[in-house]
């Protein structure tokens, strides 16, 4: 348990793309209630795959082209995928039709999500949208009607989308983490000093929250 009166400050960097930060930060959230650990979380851009065309490639055919999986090994890994997200409560439904999405536009979304105050919402929402209800992030329409359904102003997120207002300082912070030496994500900072990568499973996130309450300020 934080016994400081200071919040413990959790830097996040991730992609809405990526199915082992949706899982991560779930094992994250029930370490922190298990420990009653106050905190602050705070998201990061970071672009799995930034040469993606906007429209997107379908999900199975991309990962067999990156990683040259066979259809057997993108099945056992959807699979894992799968129950390590019902273990933390997140329902991933992979289909056929699932795609891999250009996240530029999501992100600079979510950095506008920031100045109103709803990042987290929106984040969680578009974990959802894509992992569990298969909706095309790829389309701006449907990027604005998820804003509107966590609190945010349709038209406005709309407008963001069309003049690209935030692209720069997106641009700016994802090359940041990259400085830091971040290259996969999940990548968590605890009190910005120490880096976590990946989904460590609810015991290892407990185990590291209970250390870093135990260290001197």
């Amino acid at each position: 348990m934080n016994t400081t009166n200071k919040p413990l400050r959790i830097d996040i960097v991730s992609d809405v793309v990526c199915p082992w930060c949706v899982v991560g930060y779930k094992q994250l959230a029930q370490a922190l209630k298990q420990t009653d650990t106050d905190y602050e979380i705070y998201w990061h851009p970071f672009e799995l795959n930034p040469s993606m065309p906007s429209e997107g490639q379908n999900m199975r055919e991309h990962i067999i082209e990156k990683y040259g999986s066979t259809p057997q090994e993108s099945d056992a890994s959807r699979a894992r995928i799968t129950q390590a997200g019902a273990d933390v409560g997140f329902d991933f439904n992979f289909t056929d039709e699932l795609r891999m999405h250009n996240t530029f536009n999501l992100h600079q979304l979510l950095h506008w999500a920031q100045t109103q105050g709803r990042m987290h919402e929106l984040k969680q929402a578009l974990f959802t949208a894509h992992f569990t209800d298969g909706r095309n992030i790829s389309d701006k329409e449907v990027l604005a009607d998820i804003a509107a359904e966590t609190g945010l102003d349709r038209a406005e997120a709309l407008a963001v989308l069309a003049d690209q207002r935030f692209a720069e300082e997106v641009r700016e912070i994802e090359q940041h983490w990259q400085r830091q030496g971040v290259q996969g994500v999940p990548a968590i900072v605890f009190n910005e000093r120490h880096l976590v990568s990946g989904a460590q499973g609810v015991e290892n996130f407990t185990s590291i929250l209970n250390q870093l309450a135990d260290m001197p300020e």
